[in-house]
């Protein structure tokens, strides 16, 4: 028996081992999404397991290879340390997460809840690094099992149980899979289990391009900065498990998504289907915008990761959404002070042009003052004919809507 084969067939024992935990998650034809591209696209919704996540499945078949062990460890600020507590409570075995004290307090709540009186959480660290260390150390300490969240076999089998039920369900097969890429846990199981055989396309957001960079030196990299934005899949390393299973494909099959366009992707899917997404979650039905023409006439399958959304992000995915499509900006105007300016500058602005945010930003200036403005409007190029009107009337602004570091500080 050939290595692929035998993975396949623990992939499958592992899928089937499952069933007593929970049921596969549907794998449903997304009849929106097919139109919008002319293709048939179907949504493997692991936002519908258990802990609206696909990490159970991981933290499943690592945990039931290694029932031997009094003491389960893991640190993580999300959707792993809710898997590795519900299957905790499942195997009645003790364990303790380590979580930054910077966790949302939703999470940490889910947390609890799925693990009981089984699970011990640590807040420890402001940053992942630290937390991660001081769990690894508390491991050592007192003999227990670390979980790993990707960088682990047993973890990648268990997500390969998600090729497993597509090949149960997809009869006729997928034309494409595509699916994001954090750590690479899921990505080396998907690939393992179909092999070389089956187009896939990984996608990973935009602040945490850790697959592609090793992709192109050929070797694993540590990226020196990340954008935490899609904090389901957004690491600064590939693991090395995972890279040993992926590093031979192609450049090409690695997608990139701008988080504010993942924004926009998680507002379509809520307001249209009804359907729950976090950042990480979307990056698959994201990616289609950009192979709009490859896929069309095809059957894709997009694995829709998680669903595990704080609803209190959802201004800021509004707010990123609209900068994105155009429909907002920001920009910084100098106001003359003189009786009737504003009244001047009010009368500029078009039918469909909404002020949301109007705000003097100095008042020293004798002559001028320099004034934050945020306005809302329906299509992007009502924004070209107001820039018009302003130039002809002699208004002088600057555009901050795509500069980063004015807009952390004044927006």
């Amino acid at each position: 028996m050939s290595d692929h084969d035998d993975f396949r067939d623990r992939a499958k024992a592992a899928m089937v081992a499952m069933r007593s935990v929970f049921p596969a998650t549907p794998l449903i034809r997304n009849d929106h999404l097919s139109k919008m591209y002319d293709a048939d696209i179907w949504l493997k919704r692991e936002d519908l397991s258990p802990v609206r996540s696909y990490k159970l499945r991981g933290a499943f078949n690592a945990m039931r290879h290694a029932q031997d062990a009094q003491l389960f460890v893991c640190a993580s600020a999300g959707n792993h340390a809710q898997g590795v507590a519900y299957m905790c409570r499942h195997f009645s075995v003790n364990g303790v997460i380590f979580m930054p004290v910077t966790t949302p307090q939703q999470k940490i709540e889910k947390t609890r809840i799925f693990g009981g009186d089984k699970v011990e959480i640590r807040l420890i660290g402001d940053y992942f690094d630290d937390t991660l260390a001081e769990a690894k150390v508390f491991c050592d300490e007192r003999g227990g099992h670390f979980l790993a969240p990707f960088d682990d076999e047993d973890v990648i089998l268990g997500q390969a149980s998600i090729g497993a039920e597509i090949d149960a369900e997809l009869a006729e097969g997928a034309d494409l899979i595509v699916l994001p890429v954090g750590g690479g846990g899921l990505a080396a199981g998907i690939r393992s289990y179909f092999g070389k055989d089956q187009a896939l396309k990984y996608v990973e957001p935009q602040g945490g391009t850790s697959l592609a960079a090793a992709v192109e030196a050929g070797g694993l990299v540590t990226l020196k900065k990340v954008d935490s934005f899609v904090d389901g899949a957004v690491v600064a390393r590939i693991g090395e498990r995972p890279w040993a299973r992926l590093h031979d494909i192609r450049r090409e099959d690695v997608l990139a998504s701008p988080e504010d366009r993942i924004c926009i992707t998680i507002l379509d899917m809520l307001n249209i289907e009804g359907v729950v997404l976090e950042p990480a979650g979307a990056l698959s039905i994201d990616a289609l915008r950009m192979i709009r023409d490859e896929i069309r006439g095809k059957r894709v399958v997009c694995i829709t990761s998680g669903g595990n959304f704080d609803f209190e992000r959802l201004p800021e995915v509004k707010e990123r959404a609209q900068r994105y499509s155009g429909v907002k900006k920001y920009f910084i105007l100098r106001l003359p002070q003189r009786p009737g300016a504003l009244k001047d500058f009010l009368s500029l602005l078009g039918p469909n042009d909404d002020i949301s945010r109007f705000e003097y930003l100095k008042k020293s200036a004798r002559n001028f003052g320099s004034v934050l403005i945020g306005i809302e409007t329906k299509e992007a190029s009502d924004f070209h004919r107001l820039f018009d009107r302003m130039e002809e009337s002699g208004f002088t602004y600057r555009d901050i809507t795509q500069d980063t570091i004015l807009a952390e500080f004044l927006i």
